[in-house]
């Protein structure tokens, strides 16, 4: 089973290391990995995708929750959420395919960021199975090179995570000051 998970971290030097030394030591994969900084500048969202049964993710946020600078680990798979992939594709866009290209492109409502003479970069966001479906599209041209985010995601609408934050973000405060 996939599961999302939403670590919220403190925004300090060397947090992602010993998160994603904990993943290995421990022999799980991460299937998929973001980082960035939250609302609050002192602290950071990490948003994992773990595939495994339900004992996996218990022992996964077991281990996370024992890590100092781990203020919080939520399963927001089991949620109602969000969550969205950014990728970039370079592919080969000769003559007339130029036209297709932009045409399936709208059709997934990405856009081409990137002409040169015989290629195109193209952005696209969107859950994975759009992605996915995309480069599937794009394989005749001939992807040339391909790169992805990861994915992010949030809990939808008002959420314990939501009302919660506030209290998380004054804690935090106080310990970086």
């Amino acid at each position: 089973m996939r599961h999302v998970l939403s670590a919220l971290v403190q925004n300090v030097p060397g947090v992602l290391a010993h998160v994603a030394g904990m993943f290995s030591s421990r022999g799980y994969n991460i299937d998929s990995l973001a980082v960035g900084e939250t609302e609050d500048p002192h602290l950071s969202r990490m948003t994992f995708v773990v595939v495994g049964d339900d004992s996996v993710l218990e022992q996964v946020r077991k281990q996370l929750e024992k890590i100092v600078t781990v203020v919080r680990v939520d399963d927001i798979s089991s949620q109602e959420f969000v969550e969205r992939d950014l990728m970039l594709l370079k592919v080969r866009a000769e003559g007339d395919k130029r036209t297709e290209i932009g045409e399936l492109c709208q059709i997934f409502r990405g856009r081409i960021v990137d002409v040169a003479p015989d290629q195109v970069i193209v952005e696209i966001s969107g859950q994975e199975k759009k992605i996915q479906a995309f480069i599937e599209l794009m394989r005749p041209f001939g992807i040339l090179e391909l790169v992805r985010t990861g994915r992010i995601a949030m809990v939808r609408g008002l959420s314990e995570l939501s009302n919660e934050m506030g209290s998380i973000h004054a804690v935090a405060s106080e310990e970086s000051s």
